[in-house]
């Protein structure tokens, strides 16, 4: 179970800008981790909107945003470029890291998949804060409001 204060597990995702990425090179940086079903669904742009509303202060406070789903990297790259999305995407498809981070569940009518969570990893690579059952309107000012402290 990943709660506040153990520590963040690694990953290793190719993501939307092609690379794979791990962790472990944001250390230095609060990294917010967030997970999300489905690219190009109401509720998940309305969440990544907001975070690439909110990007500018959010690298003020020293945060990297960076979002998990099980869609393909041509699906993240095409949602990248409809809503010039200027953050990072991973791509997890065999949910793996989703799992780890226990974002993985019974989502009721919608089965089993990718549930909407969100982490801020602080600069020692601990689990800072958990947002579990995240609403995507204004969900980044709450993830500010809590770097802020």
């Amino acid at each position: 179970m990943v709660s506040e204060g153990s520590v963040a597990p690694d990953f290793n995702l190719k993501g939307s800008d092609g690379k794979l990425h791990r962790l472990s090179e944001f250390k230095g940086k609060s990294v917010v981790l967030y997970f999300y079903p489905r690219d190009d669904t109401p509720g998940c742009t309305i969440e990544a909107k907001g975070f690439n509303e909110s990007l500018a202060d959010l690298q003020k406070l020293g945060a990297v945003i960076i979002g998990v789903s099980n869609d393909d990297i041509d699906s993240h790259k095409k949602f990248c470029n409809k809503y010039s999305l200027n953050f990072l995407l991973l791509s997890d498809p065999e949910s793996k890291t989703i799992k780890d981070y226990d974002a993985y569940g019974n989502k009721g009518v919608f089965g089993f998949g990718t549930l909407r969570k969100t982490y801020i990893i602080g600069k020692d690579g601990k689990i800072a804060k958990v947002f579990g059952k995240v609403q995507p309107l204004d969900h980044n000012k709450e993830v500010i409001s809590a770097l802020k402290g």
